[in-house]
């Protein structure tokens, strides 16, 4: 299921935070959905996901209106937040029990095992969340975010904090869910998308300023790097 955005816009008081954005993601691709600071991304990211509502302008999630079908929006979407909220005197394996039972998974027991393996917990399994460094804390959260298997997840900066190593495995994570899910992954770092992502959308002053595969992106530039690309086209200079 897809996720389709149309003529998405965001205003707070006199400033335009996002200007009338429309874009699509696939399934069975990952969407890189780039931006400087200030951008955009989270904002975009919040009204898809039922976090804020939008001042104008329509989108639809796996099917269902951000609007009039939101609760079936949330359901169908795992979220992983920039900021990436969490109960830190809980336990690992405590924590993604509560949202597997929010989410009413079957077989949660079943279910946990398999998503700390997938995001290597596994040797922090039994600690405390406040007692992790903030790579695991960051993989707690992407744990949180597919405990339900959604088809659709919406990752803001999920590789934050992680070492190299780390690195990795999480991608490689990400390449493997996105061949069944839709997933838009915002990020800063350009080889992250050039490793993970078919698509990119970058945004610049709430505004869409590319929307191509990688391969096309690259080709409309002469074979530039994305770094360069990203930076053309979002460069304060630029008119």
């Amino acid at each position: 299921m897809s996720i389709s955005v149309n003529g998405l816009t965001k205003i707070y008081g006199s400033q335009k935070a996002v200007n009338g954005i429309s874009f699509t993601a696939k399934p069975g691709r990952v969407l890189g959905f780039l931006g400087p600071n200030g951008a955009g991304k989270s904002t975009t990211m919040k009204m898809l996901t039922g976090f804020i509502p939008q001042t104008s302008g329509n989108a639809s999630v796996a099917g269902f209106d951000i609007t009039g079908q939101s609760l079936e929006v949330r359901k169908s979407v795992g979220y992983l937040p920039e900021t990436n909220p969490q109960y830190l005197d809980m336990y690992v394996k405590e924590s993604l029990a509560f949202i597997a039972d929010v989410h009413r998974v079957p077989d949660a027991k079943k279910r946990i095992e398999e998503v700390i393996e997938q995001t290597g917990l596994t040797p922090e399994q039994h600690k405390k969340i406040g007692q992790l460094s903030k790579g695991y804390r960051q993989r707690v959260g992407l744990a949180q975010a597919i405990i339900h298997d959604p088809q659709v997840l919406i990752l803001d900066e999920p590789t934050s904090g992680l070492d190299p190593n780390q690195l990795v495995g999480i991608r490689q994570l990400i390449r493997e869910l996105g061949k069944t899910k839709t997933i838009i992954l915002s990020t800063h770092i350009m080889q992250e998308v050039e490793a993970v992502c078919d698509d990119v959308v970058i945004i610049s002053k709430g505004n869409i300023v590319a929307d191509d595969t990688l391969a096309g992106l690259r080709e409309k530039h002469q074979g530039k790097s994305l770094e360069s690309i990203f930076i053309e086209l979002t460069s304060p200079l630029t008119p």
